[in-house]
């Protein structure tokens, strides 16, 4: 990509996050782009037109936006000073209760132990149980129940003792 494609990737990627669209696809004289921020989840409010009018004066073709939804808002920042934050060890979908209709494991305001169960992490049909990693103060959860997490997302801020 030369330095005016990439400046024109920078500003979709600025539009993208000013208006909540966490996954996009592009493609445009046979090259494909695809965006997908992190920690997306929920459901999207988007002004596709904006977007079409934004990508037509850049020369794009139309655009292909698939599972759009509004990005977690600050979901990588740190909630509390020295919070520790309690991360997804494989790829799956977020279950903060062990079934439909169960109270959840955990809830903020919470004091969690070492190895106290915190939610549930679905993959390939396997509930893999996520405990806690340090003892405190449960002031945060950050994925959203029935949502797809990633590797290493965060799911839970923990205040330590």
């Amino acid at each position: 990509m030369d330095a005016k494609e990439m400046k024109e990737l920078a500003e979709l990627i600025e539009f993208l996050k000013q208006n909540q669209i966490a996954e996009f696809d592009l493609e445009r004289e046979g090259r494909r782009v695809r965006i997908k921020f992190a920690g997306a989840q929920g459901a999207a409010g988007v002004d596709l037109a904006q977007l079409g009018a934004l990508l037509a004066a850049k020369g794009a073709a139309a655009p292909a936006v698939t599972a759009a939804a509004p990005i977690a808002a600050a979901a990588d920042e740190a909630p509390v000073d020295n919070s520790h934050f309690v991360k997804s060890p494989i790829v799956g979908t977020f279950y903060e209760s062990p079934s439909p209709g169960s109270p959840a494991f955990v809830k903020v305001g919470d004091m969690v132990e070492v190895g106290q169960v915190l939610c549930i992490v679905e993959a390939m049909k396997l509930m893999n149980e996520i405990e806690s990693d340090v003892a405190g103060e449960v002031v945060q959860q950050i994925a959203t129940p029935g949502q797809p997490v990633e590797y290493g997302q965060r799911l839970y801020a923990i205040k330590p003792r």
